[in-house]
């Protein structure tokens, strides 16, 4: 594989540990990882990139999503009405039952393509949706898309294992045992799971809550992730902690705590419902916490206190999270979003992180979140995972001064002009390098029409959704 060279980039942000931005400066890239960074680099039969007037930042790291929501886009039934998340739950939940294994494939490729043209070269999805009229094998179709597309991988084998009857808000067509959950999460780790340095796939033990699963579930997955080598993650203080006190005497961390299920080794979602005698608790064990403004903002929730827990010494990362609650998988614009919601939550109180701060949360925070130390920066040895912002449009006069904290700090949230995973180009220009776009649109519409659309009208009358048709856009 010829060697590639990124010349004369107008900034290199580099997000290591000592903040540099190399200014008018080249990247030399062998095989996955960045061999030099500097001036006038040269190297023979060299495929060169032109980087002049371009920004080029480190891969962003997504570290929570739900794929295959991707299909619930653009439903305003689907909306928080007035209601907890438990109770949306409840109702969501009649939807999500209808998922198929193609449904799976296509909204993965979906919201994989959308995270890649905005800069995303590493993704986790927890894929807790296993109904039980479709084919089980559903990691392994978001393997299949993300091998097509070239994006880096780690899939959150999730489940939902305690029925309605004793308290969930599970159908029975998504119940699983946590036998068969954990089974397969020992088939996928044996199929797919990739320890080495640069490895494109990885899988997480990730059961989806712990409302909605037996305690020895969240045992057992623990003591299961320790044997194989693999991470945990689950959702965690997103409005469940008063049934849990009701349940089970504690609080949901304190629960999680107990069972093993914390540690370098696991990391939850959302959290704000935590507070900050928790941020301590969690920082102790190293317990990380992947941060998703998009559905907070949604639906009206608490904006948790970055510098709070930063100060505690939580390790922090970023999300989209599902597109049920979110509507895109645009990272740059949950990064923008971040940074306004602390701007507004914590400068009176706490000083709000820099939009740089945010950025480096994003990439460093969340390499580290999921044990990679090969990624989250631009440095010699690592991966070459970067994306590249054109500079040389007029909307970006006056902004072109301080490209560590650009991004967050005006908006630049659409598409990149180049994203490169693993040392290839995969978007550039606007196109897709390993697709035809055209063609996957129409079979992907298909596929939601088919799994989802098409069928929802049969659930209307038992749907509450503030009395709207989910078939509908209105």
């Amino acid at each position: 594989m010829k060697p590639t060279l990124i010349k004369n980039a107008k900034a290199i942000v580099s997000c290591n540990s000592r903040d540099e931005v190399y200014f008018d400066s080249d990247i030399l890239i062998e095989g996955p990882r960045i061999v030099k960074i500097g001036k006038g680099l040269k190297s023979e039969n060299a495929d060169i990139i032109s980087g002049e007037g371009r920004f080029v930042y480190p891969g962003l790291v997504n570290t929570h999503h739900h794929f295959f929501q991707t299909f619930v886009r653009n439903l305003m039934a689907v909306d928080y009405p007035n209601i907890t998340v438990i109770q949306w739950l409840d109702e969501i939940y009649e939807i999500f039952k209808m998922i198929t294994s193609d449904a799976i494939y296509y909204s993965s490729l979906t919201a994989m393509t959308d995270l890649i043209k905005h800069g995303c070269t590493c993704a986790f999805d927890h894929q807790y949706c296993f109904p039980n009229t479709t084919d089980k094998k559903l990691v392994d179709r978001q393997m299949e898309a993300a091998s097509l597309l070239g994006i880096r991988y780690h899939a959150g084998r999730g489940a939902n294992t305690l029925p309605r009857e004793k308290g969930s808000t599970i159908p029975e067509e998504m119940l699983e045992t946590t036998d068969g959950f954990l089974g397969d999460c020992e088939r996928l780790i044996d199929l797919y799971h990739d320890a080495d340095p640069f490895s494109m796939s990885q899988i997480v033990i990730s059961p989806c809550q712990p409302v909605n699963c037996y305690k020895e579930t969240f045992i057992e997955s623990a003591l299961l992730a320790r044997d194989k080598g693999v991470r945990l993650h689950t959702h965690l203080g997103e409005g469940e902690n008063e049934l849990m006190i009701q349940r089970w005497g504690k609080r949901t961390l304190d629960w999680c705590e107990d069972l093993g299920f914390a540690g370098s080794d696991t990391w939850y979602a959302h959290g704000w419902e935590l507070t900050p005698s928790e941020y301590t608790v969690m920082a102790r064990s190293g317990t990380g916490l992947s941060h998703c403004p998009a559905p907070a903002t949604l639906g009206g929730f608490p904006i948790i206190d970055i510098p709070a827990m930063q100060k505690a010494g939580m390790k922090l990362s970023l999300g989209c999270d599902g597109s049920a609650t979110n509507d895109s998988s645009n990272l740059l614009d949950s990064l923008r979003m971040a940074y306004l919601m602390q701007c507004f939550h914590s400068k009176k109180r706490n000083g709000s992180p820099s939009p740089y701060d945010m950025l480096k949360i994003a990439t460093v925070g969340g390499a580290d979140m999921m044990g990679r130390s090969d990624l989250g920066s631009l440095e010699v040895g690592k991966a070459a995972d970067l994306f590249m912002v054109d500079m040389n449009r007029l909307e970006m006069a006056g902004t072109r001064h301080d490209p560590a904290n650009l991004l967050a700090r005006t908006g630049v949230t659409g598409n990149v002009d180049m994203t490169m995973i693993n040392g290839k180009v995969v978007f550039q220009d606007g196109e897709m390098i390993n697709i035809d776009e055209r063609k996957l649109l129409e079979e992907a519409d298909k596929a939601c029409d088919d799994s989802i659309r098409s069928r929802c009208s049969a659930y209307n009358s038992s749907l509450s959704f503030q009395g709207k048709d989910f078939t509908t856009s209105s």
